[in-house]
């Protein structure tokens, strides 16, 4: 299997379509997973994770395989996420409408027991959430999180804090 997606990723570096696709189709759950829990709405989900393969595609031939594709893929998912969430959240700053996450989506990959913690961190507030998944799932460090959010590292530190008192709070009480 190493092998296959090994020479899979050799052979789209040279531009094979065939063996680019061989690549998304094992990785496009992954990345859906971090857009969405990151994102909070199917079709923005979607919209990113399409954005992520094209900048995969751009970007290979320029891989060079100093980490493993899939840490370096999902640096790439992480940050075009981010980057739609940014948007995301200047223009509600500057649109008063404020729409509620999608909770009943189900698509990402997760077992029974874990959908009442999926959809307790859809539930989230937008800042808070995309910290929590940063930090307590995605591995990043709260220095990390507020370079890549443009916040304090103090306030990612608070929402944090404020995250996971939303959710023990939600999920005690299913």
């Amino acid at each position: 299997m190493a092998m296959e997606l090994a020479q899979a990723i050799a052979a789209a570096k040279n531009g094979d379509k065939q063996a680019f696709y061989s690549v998304y189709q094992q990785f496009i759950g992954r990345v859906y997973a971090v857009c969405w829990r990151l994102l909070a709405n199917k079709q923005k989900a979607e919209d990113a994770s399409q954005e992520v393969f094209i900048k995969v595609w751009q970007q290979l031939p320029g891989f060079r395989g100093d980490s493993s594709f899939a840490t370096w893929l999902h640096s790439i998912a992480t940050r075009t996420a981010i980057d739609l969430w940014r948007q995301e959240k200047y223009l509600r700053l500057t649109d008063s409408s404020d729409e509620q996450p999608e909770l009943s989506e189900q698509s990402v990959a997760c077992s029974s027991d874990d959908a009442p913690l999926e959809q307790a961190i859809q539930r989230l507030p937008p800042q808070a959430r995309a910290v929590f998944v940063l930090f307590a799932l995605e591995g990043y460090q709260h220095r990390e999180i507020a370079a890549l959010l443009g916040i304090a590292e103090g306030t990612s530190k608070a929402q944090y804090f404020r995250a996971r008192q939303l959710l023990q709070e939600w999920l005690a009480d299913e």
